[in-house]
């Protein structure tokens, strides 16, 4: 199995921190990706790297990384801002020609791929996986899975999806900008749409394919038995003591 994939042991042992935290009174129905990082580089015995690279937690004895997410089931997932040199001319020759699309669409995927072949290129890796974790109500799921190889860099492959624009949109009082989707031929479903008129925001829903079965999907509640203030207090008090 690949060295991505946490055992069962480490798996038990993230499940119990993140139950952990969302026993402190002051938590919500929420898992910051940041607090996801610091778990999963705990559990690994790995680092968080304080940079925009693909990777954002790094093992580097064992020359793997993760990217990690953690959002609400029904959150749009933003991939990245994908900002794609010469944009401009590039979106305003694809609103007339269908190859012009399609060759934005191809710049997009190639952009995401070399964020990703850049870090296995600057921290010498193996491997990079997937780290994710998805609130849905009061059930927490998490999963993780190889993303691509030093043998294989691409996660996305071009000759996939087949993009368009979407129609123009009119809001109250304004007029919404258009994003280009990027659809997959085999299942004819949207999985990318780049909001390149606006801030670049390159949304991934084709993610929920990458949903292992339920069965192999790890499950967890929110706590019930959340500590009070009162005894959160008491707790830090004793330790602030005992120093």
């Amino acid at each position: 199995m690949s060295e991505i994939i946490s055992s069962k042991e480490q798996i038990s042992e993230l499940i119990s921190v993140l139950q952990g935290y969302l026993k402190l009174p002051f938590t919500e129905k929420t898992i910051p990706g940041s607090l996801m990082e610091s778990v999963l580089s705990s559990v690994r015995e790995a680092e968080i790297l304080p940079t925009y690279d693909f990777v954002d937690v790094l093992h580097r004895q064992k020359r793997i990384g993760w990217q990690v997410k953690a959002t609400k089931k029904l959150t749009p997932l933003t991939w990245k801002r994908a900002k794609i040199r010469d944009s401009r001319a590039l979106i305003e020759a694809s609103m007339d020609d269908y190859n012009a699309t399609q060759e934005l669409g191809y710049k997009i995927i190639e952009f995401c791929n070399d964020h990703a072949r850049e870090s296995i290129e600057k921290f010498d890796l193996i491997e990079i996986g997937y780290s994710r974790l998805i609130i849905d109500n009061d059930q927490i799921m998490y999963f993780e899975r190889l993303l691509c190889t030093k043998e294989d860099p691409r996660i996305f492959h071009a000759e996939d999806f087949e993009w368009s624009w979407s129609k123009k949109k009119k809001t109250i009082g304004k007029e919404q900008l258009q994003s280009l989707h990027g659809i997959h031929k085999k299942s004819g479903k949207k999985y990318f749409a780049w909001h390149g008129m606006g801030e670049n925001q390159l949304h991934f829903s084709g993610e929920k394919d990458w949903w292992p079965t339920s069965e192999n999907m790890h499950k967890f509640k929110f706590p019930e038995d959340r500590i009070s203030r009162d005894d959160l207090i008491r707790i830090l008090s004793e330790i602030a003591k005992s120093d």
